[in-house]
């Protein structure tokens, strides 16, 4: 029998980019957090680039690298060449067969992306379930984004549930209706991210209009109201400075909340920009549009949560996290 004869099913394997332990910010408690790799969305401020591509890709780390040049040697497309900012991938050439990142003893070269059995991902994050219990949390499925790997991703939800974990989805909704509800039958917590309101903005800012994902929304809402699955349900609104950082974003996405989700969202969450992500960009080879910009000031967020109370909301589900600037005198 051959290898690609001899594989499981492809429900029980998944390409993963990390499991991110003792997390606080995905969901109630302390949580492991699951990146699945692949989005369906392209948004110029990503956070997490290194998860856009389903593929493993290959980075290369300036940090680490102590210029041996063992990576050079080992390649068999001649795709590395060292240069004055260090090692240039030729990424035309690579086919990302590890053999350099094999070869490197400073790990300064390293792939990206993990593919995992259902199984042994089951066992992996079920290692931290005495932090769980004791603290109310649970695992997250993020990314990325989960519903690219939908078969997957329903499948270790469902595996956790049988194990009595709480399960959280963190969703962009750019899927449709069929592939979400295989994945919120298995989940306590959805994270819902509305980024941006006015359709067009939506477009230039994450490749897709938003008609698809708002439409899930409601129909999430409507679900979860019959269905009483998820239990709760929180939205998610990245602040980008000249991009969703505007009052009218904000107005704007509370007015829809209030109209057609009343009670139905918990919490909403303005998330702070944050600029830590730019060194992820410089290992993939990669421009990023928003390098340049600063954190914002605590006052600015903290007027975007006021209008955010302001818009029609339940005001007390309003918050805001994420780091801001401190400006020294």
């Amino acid at each position: 029998m051959n290898d690609r004869a001899a594989r499981p099913p492809r429900d029980s394997r998944g390409m993963m980019l990390q499991i991110q332990r003792m997390s606080t910010e995905d969901g109630p408690g302390i949580r492991s957090t699951v990146f699945f790799k692949g989005c369906s969305l392209s948004c110029s401020w990503c956070q997490n680039p290194e998860s856009l591509a389903r593929k493993q890709e290959l980075q290369w780390m300036k940090t680490r690298c102590i210029g041996c040049r063992e990576c050079v040697k080992a390649c068999p497309e001649g795709a590395l060449t060292p240069g004055e900012a260090g090692m240039v991938i030729d990424r035309m050439r690579c086919t990302v067969c590890g053999r350099c990142a094999d070869a490197c003893p400073s790990t300064a070269m390293e792939l990206i992306g993990e593919e995992w059995e259902l199984d042994s991902l089951v066992t992996e994050v079920l290692k931290d379930r005495v932090y769980f219990e004791k603290s109310e949390g649970g695992v997250t499925l993020s990314g990325g984004e989960p519903s690219v790997q939908a078969r997957f991703a329903a499948a270790l939800l469902s595996a956790l549930k049988s194990r009595g974990i709480h399960t959280a989805l963190d969703t962009c909704g750019q899927a449709s209706w069929e592939t979400l509800e295989t994945l919120i039958t298995h989940t306590d917590l959805v994270l819902f991210d509305v980024k941006e309101i006015d359709p067009e903005k939506h477009r230039r800012f994450t490749g897709r209009t938003n008609e698809l994902i708002l439409e899930n929304l409601m129909r999430l809402s409507r679900y979860s109201e019959e269905q009483e699955t998820p239990r709760k349900l929180w939205v998610r609104t990245p602040m980008v400075p000249h991009a969703t950082a505007c009052r009218e974003n904000i107005e704007g996405i509370g007015k829809f909340l209030a109209g057609e989700l009343a009670g139905t969202v918990s919490r909403w969450e303005l998330c702070a920009f944050n600029n830590l992500c730019r060194d992820k960009y410089l290992r993939l080879d990669r421009q990023w549009p928003h390098a340049d910009e600063p954190l914002m000031r605590k006052e600015e967020m903290e007027a975007f949560a006021a209008a955010a109370r302001a818009s029609g909301v339940e005001p007390s589900i309003v918050h805001w996290s994420g780091p801001t600037r401190v400006e020294r005198d």
